[in-house]
């Protein structure tokens, strides 16, 4: 009976510690060879309707905080889904959209960070998109984000973009993009 038991006892050892082996969540490291990098240079203007019967940026979430006298206050939340397109004009050819999420995030200071990711619908980058995470210092006149990543011919992506405001009030604001973006 002992030795029964014993090569029994063997045999899921072996069983055992072959599955082990098997069920690793990475596979073995492989050398790296990226193709050549580019770099590509973007602009084009995003539109976006705060308010109106079609809003494309709204509040989703906000604190109860009566302290501040701010218009938009610490903890707003904010998602949008605007039209990127070719020039500031209304009628300008749509090129995309940026949809994602803004949250107000200065207590002393009108910061957002935002998540954006900018789909493109026509043109060389039809299905590609740019993925944008950073703080946004909404009061200066220019400013600056990080590009972090994307996909299609955007893929591994990294750069910045520079925005410059052309439009802002209540119910319409228009955002000139410069993005410089390193890609494969």
């Amino acid at each position: 009976m002992m030795k029964g038991t014993s090569i029994l006892t063997w045999i899921l050892i072996v069983c055992l510690s072959t599955a082990a082996v098997h069920g690793q969540y990475y596979s073995n490291s492989r050398p790296y060879h990226p193709m050549p990098e580019k770099v590509t240079d973007l602009r084009f203007f995003l539109h976006e309707s705060p308010g109106g019967q079609n809003p494309t940026a709204i509040v989703i979430s906000q604190v109860n905080i009566t302290s501040h006298n701010s218009t938009v206050p610490f903890g707003t939340l904010y998602v949008v889904d605007d039209s990127l397109q070719t020039g500031p004009e209304p009628n300008s050819e749509v090129i995309g959209n940026a949809q994602g999420l803004a949250v107000v995030a200065g207590i002393n200071s009108m910061t957002a960070v935002v998540y954006l990711d900018f789909g493109f619908t026509t043109g060389e980058f039809n299905g590609s998109s740019l993925s944008l995470f950073s703080r946004n210092p909404l009061i200066m006149a220019e400013r600056e984000v990080s590009v972090v990543g994307g996909k299609g011919k955007f893929r591994m992506a990294k750069g910045f973009a520079l925005l410059n405001p052309v439009v802002l009030n209540a119910t319409t604001v228009i955002i000139e993009f410069n993005v410089t973006v390193v890609h494969y």
